[in-house]
């Protein structure tokens, strides 16, 4: 155990980093802002784009895990749903918390970490709860938020749901790179280097923005981030393990990849959503930055059982 965390804390290392510069300004709001963009539409689409243009969508494709990962993550959504009802929240509130409970830092954290720690074959699972992550429940929380607000689920929100998704670059970069794949195109040399380049720039990069975005954070409501990140640490790999190991008899190995993608920490895009439409931002920051502070260890204890077991 102690040599998988020695593995991991690197990674978190960068995200410490990253925290020092925002803290102590020596990396403002705005570079900050500037280093997020650069490594979500560029450095990330290419890693993404890469990845996804050397893999078959028969290796990325499974039912099992499919129905594994929606059900596991389903469940924790509605267990979150449910607190937040009964605390007398409003249907947005609602759904921004139950964000937080089950949608993780895949996309910055857990492609460049999983990959890396658990070895190219854990690519496709990684992907895959991914786009779970982006195309159902995100447009999920948008159809809530927006849907309660209006009074009815218009023409008007599907279109903005679809733009959105049509706009997401993770989204674009692995559809593009699946597309390249089915074509059986060879990806030249130079074009390969090029995006072994650029999205090698993705893994430093998009920790340090974790870092140094967490640092602009003023804690609050603790105890509620408390519980949102018991249900992102605990609940979610939890159940997603119960769903793939039990209930869908998922191939061992990929059940360990999407337990390990639904132990990591609330993602950042959950706050940005929260600030978008104005629904309890600093809540989410908070807990943003209590389930990431935590899953130092967690995330640890959850790679060493599924590389061990």
């Amino acid at each position: 155990m102690l040599a998988i965390f020695l593995k991991t804390l690197p990674f978190f290392a960068l995200i410490g980093l990253g925290f020092w510069a925002g803290r102590t300004r020596f990396f403002s709001a705005e570079a900050t802002a500037y280093l997020t963009k650069f490594v979500f539409y560029f450095a990330l689409s290419a890693m993404l784009f890469r990845f996804s243009a050397n893999l078959s969508l028969a290796e990325l494709w499974d039912t099992r895990l499919f129905a594994a990962y929606l059900w596991g993550t389903a469940f924790v959504y509605g267990i979150a749903t449910i607190a937040g009802f009964l605390r007398g929240l409003d249907i947005p509130t609602t759904a921004i918390e139950a964000q937080c409970a089950v949608i993780g830092n895949t996309g910055f954290l857990g492609v460049p970490m999983l990959t890396l720690l658990l070895g190219p074959d854990a690519i496709g699972p990684v992907l895959l709860a991914l786009a779970i992550d982006l195309i159902v429940f995100s447009s999920l929380i948008v159809i809530l938020i927006t849907g309660s607000r209006d009074g009815q689920v218009s023409l008007r929100m599907l279109r903005n749901i679809a733009l959105g998704l049509v706009k997401n670059p993770m989204i674009v970069a692995i559809s593009l790179g699946f597309l390249w794949s089915g074509l059986q195109i060879p990806i030249p040399d130079p074009m390969n280097d090029f995006l072994a380049i650029l999205g090698g720039a993705a893994t430093p990069g998009a920790l340090f923005a974790i870092g140094a975005s967490l640092a602009l954070t003023a804690p609050d409501k603790l105890p509620v981030a408390g519980w949102l990140t018991f249900c992102k640490l605990v609940l979610h790999p939890l159940f997603v393990g119960f769903a793939a190991l039990f209930l869908f008899g998922v191939d061992p190995f990929k059940a360990g990849v999407i337990i390990a993608v639904a132990a990591l920490p609330v993602a950042g895009n959950v706050y940005m959503l929260a600030q978008h439409y104005g629904v309890a931002p600093v809540r989410v920051s908070t807990a943003i930055l209590v389930s990431t502070a935590i899953s130092i260890l967690t995330v640890s204890l959850v790679i060493g059982w599924i590389t061990t077991a």
